[in-house]
């Protein structure tokens, strides 16, 4: 499913890079202090309203200098595997640690108990092979579900209903794996459910109608009910009303606690990254300008989702006297950020600043072609800037191999 454009406040700004976003070096990404708070006071709030639990998936944004931030309006954190897991349990001391994977690896899990409350597993099979070390443990035990109801349009890459999804365990999966192995059903605390991306909750009560129809009964029996994430609370428009009463409807209907685990909304529009032109140059009609940073390392949303990002001062194609088309400086034809018009042409030495770039950014990117890593700033509320982190030559050469001197 495309990212939504939803166009960052920039109207505070009136269309002007700020000053104390201009004396710092590109390419960049800086996160937002207010913009931060601002989303984790409205998931507190529907917290508060509906007695469900929120979790933040570090899998979208896992700066963790910013927990603090949020974690007055947090029960826990979900991770992706072993290392996401121990962030978590490190950087959010007390908070819960939800954990789920496609498949754990044996040599991991003794290790991932250690830093996990909830262990979602993907299949009976994981449920079988891990569950009762689970169980030993102290910990809750989980299994993800898939109730064969997509709601996603478009990419078939982002929907975990699809026809031969490896995510989640249907109905007639699970009554087999019972059959042959009746004690699966006690080795099961909860059911999780992810089958959204950056969707309304229409989406989701669309697909709790189609879970209660197959997973209904056993709902039933357990004592907590993960809703997933995908979840775009944050967004300008999103139905809050709605989500709100699918949270009740399920509490009311199953008697289990509830929780959600959004990435995105945590950090939606709560970020930028600034880059500079490099060279401007024209091949035939198309105007093209090169900057210092680049989609392909980046800004990986943009090639992987595909995803074109909202640019300060920039509108759509043909819409401005000038149209240019903007990419990386990387040997990677396809390392372009995509067509933006302008009033006038950019020129060398022009910063640029992208919108909504808190998310799958700073998780995300790499040092193909040996592109330096962006530093990472936050700009606190009084407009103060903090360099969180900055990255060199060691970065590159160490995950390649063995730092020699």
């Amino acid at each position: 499913m495309e990212r939504t454009d939803t166009r960052p406040p920039f109207a505070a700004s009136g269309g002007i890079i700020p000053p104390e976003l201009r004396k710092i070096k590109t390419p960049c990404y800086v996160l937002d202090e207010a913009a931060l708070i601002k989303n984790a006071e409205l998931m507190g709030n529907i917290a508060k309203r509906t007695g469900c639990k929120m979790l933040l998936a570090q899998k979208a944004f896992s700066n963790y200098d910013c927990y603090l931030l949020l974690e007055p309006y947090l029960t826990g954190t979900e991770a992706s595997g072993l290392y996401e897991a121990r962030l978590g349990a490190q950087e959010m001391p007390g908070k819960e640690v939800h954990v789920f994977c496609a498949g754990y690896r044996e040599d991991e899990f003794e290790e991932l108990l250690s830093f996990a409350d909830h262990i979602v597993f993907n299949s009976p099979s994981q449920l079988l092979r891990f569950g009762k070390r689970v169980k030993e443990a102290g910990k809750s035990a989980g299994l993800r579900i898939n109730p064969e109801c997509s709601t996603q349009e478009g990419h078939a890459i982002y929907d975990p209903c699809a026809p031969g999804s490896r995510m989640g365990t249907t109905r007639a999966q699970w009554e087999t794996a019972v059959r042959k192995h009746p004690e699966l059903i006690g080795l099961l605390d909860g059911i999780h459910i992810h089958t959204l991306c950056e969707q309304d909750s229409s989406d989701l009560e669309t697909t709790l109608t189609a879970v209660k129809t197959k997973f209904g009964d056993l709902i039933s029996q357990m004592k907590w009910l993960n809703l997933g994430g995908g979840h775009h609370i944050t967004r300008p428009g999103y139905d809050i009303a709605r989500l709100e009463k699918c949270i009740r409807a399920a509490k009311e209907e199953w008697k289990v606690d509830v929780y959600l685990e959004p990435g995105e909304a945590w950090a939606l529009n709560a970020g930028f990254f600034l880059t500079t032109v490099l060279d401007v140059l024209q091949n035939g009609d198309t105007r093209l300008a090169i900057l210092d940073g680049s989609a392909a390392c980046h800004m990986p949303d943009v090639l992987e989702m595909p995803y074109r990002p909202p640019l300060l001062g920039a509108d759509e194609p043909g819409e401005n006297a000038v149209t240019i088309r903007l990419g990386g400086p990387t040997c990677l034809s396809g390392d372009i950020i995509g067509d933006y018009s302008f009033s006038e042409p950019l020129k060398y030495g022009d910063i640029l600043m992208f919108g909504d770039m808190a998310i799958y950014t700073t998780c995300k990117n790499n040092t193909f072609n040996g592109m330096p890593l962006p530093d990472i700033w936050l700009r606190h509320g009084d407009k103060t800037m903090e360099r969180l982190t900055d990255f060199g030559y060691e970065d590159f050469k160490g995950r390649l191999g063995r730092c020699r001197k």
